[in-house]
């Protein structure tokens, strides 16, 4: 992948950091009021409790990503999206690798944009529980066990 600055549709958006355009949730916000799109790669256990309340997501875990990408237009700027911005970035070289240039990262995932107050639904049906990120666990699993 070269991580050269590309020409894209966010060449005057964000910040350009590790080979990637970046864009704050604010800004994330104000783009998907345009024509951007954020790509949730969040599995299904997270988007089932918290998502993005946005015109347009696609919901597309990463665990599915290689299998699913050809679903993505690459003429559409696409924000990339997860809990708190890791496994957005290996969508995004993955992305890369094949052949998107519109993309950007949602700098912060989910966790920043649900700090700087942007809108979000919440389903309290599946909320999480856990003592940190890595082990979350949906609540009704928990208790069926």
């Amino acid at each position: 992948m070269d991580t050269k600055q590309a020409t894209t549709y966010f060449n005057s958006k964000g910040f350009f950091a590790a080979g990637f355009f970046n864009l704050t949730p604010k800004e994330s916000f104000l783009e998907t009021k345009n024509k951007a799109i954020i790509v949730d790669v969040r599995e299904e256990d997270f988007t089932a409790f918290k998502c993005f309340d946005v015109p347009s997501v696609i919901y597309l875990p990463y665990s599915q990503i290689e299998s699913r990408f050809a679903e993505l237009s690459v003429h559409i700027p696409l924000i990339i999206a997860d809990s708190a911005g890791l496994r957005s970035k290996e969508a995004m070289m993955f992305l890369a690798n094949n052949g998107f240039e519109n993309i950007a990262n949602l700098a912060g995932g989910m966790v920043e944009w649900e700090r700087d107050g942007l809108p979000i639904v919440l389903d309290a049906t599946e909320r999480l529980d856990g003592s940190c990120m890595c082990q979350l666990k949906p609540r009704n699993k928990l208790k069926n066990k």
